[in-house]
């Protein structure tokens, strides 16, 4: 069971795209992908190091400079460096641009609280993600007292986070969803309304010219944010690189081979020379490069990469900078995907403050390319494919039929249909106000399980070696967000005798206060913290009082029958 948009009319043109040629095309293309991997899979290597580095990251995004930033209060002694393959850091996933689902906490993101068939809402998925997102308040916060961060409404903002959907059938869903979600102290201060004047006043230029009878069902929880991670990359470097961290732009990694002493010989290209090479031998690497992770994963050769393969979606979202429009929303507001469409296709019209400027971006509109980053090349995929994954891949293409066939759908749509979905949510957008703007790419994790084969597997992976000396994050959903939980997690596997020491563990708790507790199960310092980073981040909206909380079990549920369907955040 689960709800659905049933009265939506704007649809994909249908009917051009069977099983039969899916199979057809993806068998040629895998021969050619397997071809083009067996004649061009080699790769360099150098014969001496220029210098030697304690930790290598490889990608100039929110996840290596959240890493680095704890690297270097943990271990202020230990040499660092980072290559990244664009001439500046935070130009892909992380770019304010590229993504428009930022500050995910779970409010309002309807996919984390799935409805099984026996028409009970889970939770646990939901309170998973928020508490890592108190995490990264806490840690943003830290760095803002510390001087690292600047400004918090250059990288951080109230945004409440709102949701609207249509129809009876959706009604009942919201209002389970909200009563569920009372259990936690987490999800305090969400309101509900039925009343098309209530949620006007939340919502107006969403409300505008709907028609009086329309059922319209909306959700609104002030502790929402939108959160700049560019911003917060860019800050981060820069204090990273006064600290002597060497940061090497415009360099791409072709080359991870291992050294005789267990440490890696790893290369870097100069883009604008290529006759300039950049080699550095490192104890520990850490590939946090986005869509690219998966490929510079496989060069390293370690047995773990050969269990995931990957599949690049990418996606398209209607943008307005007008004024008139923009100062009248405030709200991330998410709907609910239409009938037969996998959870990816939620839209959402969202408010982002990008560069100082207010602006409000509806979709996404899925696309696809076989790169596996916005600047990536064509041949990403074909380089990503290998012997170990092929099949898992295509064992994916044939169980996700209805996703690969979305997809192919939505290439279909014209900017008039686009417009079309998005005044089912904005019923007087006027097409002038509205422009297309491509995001970034996203690589969702295709994983080799024993007994079931490929599997699309959801959210981000931490892989490492059984050494502990590679790492690197695969997937997307919620990604930088959580960026400060999900390194915290890397910090344990990577480095777990050390996260069990007095100066590792004062450390940590020094930067999250609440590390180790589940703030779920813990009210009072849930209302502590949600005070503390709320003045250092200057948040506008208070938070909700939790008073009459009392502590909240950890969920304990044992979902009935669900399909886990592929998602992304864009």
């Amino acid at each position: 069971m689960s709800p659905s948009n049933n009265n939506a009319d704007v649809s994909a043109k249908g009917g051009r795209f069977s099983r039969r040629r899916f199979i057809g095309a993806a068998v040629g293309a895998a021969a050619v992908w397997g071809g083009y991997s067996v004649f061009f899979g080699g790769q360099f290597r150098a014969d001496k190091a220029d210098r030697k580095v304690d930790v290598l990251l490889i990608g100039g995004g929110i996840m290596s400079a959240t890493l680095g930033v704890y690297l270097a209060e943990l271990e202020p002694t230990w040499t660092y460096e980072v290559f990244e393959r664009l001439d500046k850091v935070a130009e892909e996933s992380s770019n304010g641009w590229n993504n428009a689902g930022t500050g995910h906490s779970a409010l309002c993101e309807l996919n984390y609280t799935p409805m099984d068939e026996q028409g009970k809402v889970h939770i646990s998925k939901a309170v998973e993600i928020n508490e890592n997102f108190q995490i990264s308040r806490q840690f943003w916060a830290h760095q803002v007292r510390k001087g690292l961060l600047g400004n918090p409404r250059e990288f951080i903002n109230s945004t409440p986070h709102m949701n609207l959907v249509f129809g009876e059938e959706n009604r009942a869903f919201i209002r389970k969803r909200v009563e569920a979600l009372k259990a936690s102290p987490l999800f305090a201060g969400m309101e509900m309304s039925t009343d098309p004047v209530k949620i006007k006043e939340w919502i107006p230029i969403m409300m505008e010219g709907r028609k009086p009878e329309e059922i319209v069902t909306a959700t609104r929880s002030p502790l929402g944010t939108d959160v700049n991670l560019g911003a917060i990359t860019r800050q981060f470097y820069q204090h990273l690189n006064q600290r002597g961290m060497k940061i090497s732009t415009g360099h791409e990694v072709r080359s991870i081979t291992r050294n005789d002493d267990g440490s890696w010989r790893v290369s870097a290209f100069d883009l604008q020379d290529k006759s300039k090479v950049q080699t550095v031998d490192a104890r520990h690497i850490f590939i946090g490069a986005g869509g690219a992770a998966l490929p510079l994963l496989q060069l390293s050769g370690i047995p773990e990469a050969k269990q995931y393969g990957g599949f690049p979606v990418g996606g398209e979202f209607l943008v307005t900078e007008n004024p008139q429009v923009t100062s009248r929303h405030l709200a991330k507001v998410y709907g609910l995907a239409d009938t037969g469409s996998p959870p990816m296709s939620v839209p959402h019209l969202d408010t982002r403050v990008l560069d100082g400027k207010t602006v409000l971006l509806f979709g996404p509109f899925a696309t696809w390319s076989s790169k596996f980053l916005k600047n990536g090349s064509y041949f990403d995929m074909a380089k990503a494919t290998t012997p170990s994954n092929i099949i898992p891949q295509l064992q994916v293409g044939m169980h996700e039929f209805a996703l690969v066939k979305y997809l192919a759908q939505q290439l279909e749509l014209s900017k008039e249909e686009k417009m079309a979905a998005l005044r089912r949510y904005m019923p007087e957008a006027k097409d002038q106000d509205w422009r297309l703007w491509q995001a970034g790419q996203r690589v969702q994790i295709i994983k080799n399980v024993p007994g079931q084969g490929g599997v699309l597997k959801l959210g981000t992976e931490v892989v490492v070696s059984e050494d502990r000396s590679v790492s690197a994050l695969l997937g997307a959903s919620p990604g930088g967000s959580t960026s400060p939980a999900i390194m915290l997690s890397l910090l344990e596997k990577v480095f777990p005798d050390r996260m069990k020491t007095a100066a590792w563990h004062d450390k940590i708790r020094e930067i999250v206060p609440t590390y180790g507790k589940k703030l779920n199960e813990h009210p009072e310092l849930l209302a502590s913290e949600w005070a503390a980073t709320a003045e250092t981040l200057q948040l506008a909206i208070a938070s909700p009082s939790l008073d009459g909380y009392a502590p909240a079990a950890a969920p304990a549920e044992k979902p009935g029958p669900q399909k886990e369907r592929p998602d992304i955040a864009l």
